[in-house]
């Protein structure tokens, strides 16, 4: 998958071989989660981009935002962003809406045909996923989900990755 062999780098330049190892393995884990991600959307009724997935869960998570706070938190240009709305607007999954307030700004909303379409990919994901946990042994099942909760529990610990190095 990833064809990561070894860190290149003295010990004392990076983070130890084991550590280098494991993160391969996770790269290798992420890749095959992409692909039932990928594959699992991809069956549903309403087929959608990643892109228009990730859409509209920030539209559904944040009803009313504009298309520039769109573009910002799916680190887009404007044009992609108003480019996306267009074709899931066309669709039915996104309507836009005049700002009450400020008859120039226009509020973003996933419809109710959009946000069904999200439940539909969540669901077939879960039970993608929940399969693929079933064919594993109960306490290496037991012992992802800790280490996931480790994991993510680090990671919103941390400040962010500028201080990490290429190795």
């Amino acid at each position: 998958m990833t064809g990561l062999s070894g860190s290149g780098d003295s010990p004392s330049s990076g983070p130890p071989d084991g550590l280098v190892a494991l993160a391969v393995s996770m790269a290798d884990a992420v890749e095959g989660l992409t692909t039932l991600w990928s594959v699992a959307a991809q069956g549903t009724r309403v087929r959608l981009s990643p892109h228009q997935l990730r859409a509209l869960r920030i539209m559904e998570g944040e009803p009313g935002l504009n298309l520039t706070a769109l573009a910002v938190r799916m680190d887009v240009g404007l044009p992609a962003a108003s480019r996306l709305c267009d074709r899931l607007e066309a669709a039915g999954l996104l309507e836009r809406e005049l700002h009450p307030r400020n008859r120039r700004a226009v509020r973003l909303h996933a419809t109710r045909q959009g946000r069904q379409a999200l439940e539909e990919v969540a669901c077939r994901r879960a039970r993608r996923l929940a399969v693929a946990l079933g064919a594993m042994e109960p306490a290496e099942a037991e012992a992802l989900g800790r280490g996931l909760r480790g994991f993510l529990a680090a990671l919103d610990g941390r400040p962010g990755d500028e201080d990490v190095t290429d190795f």
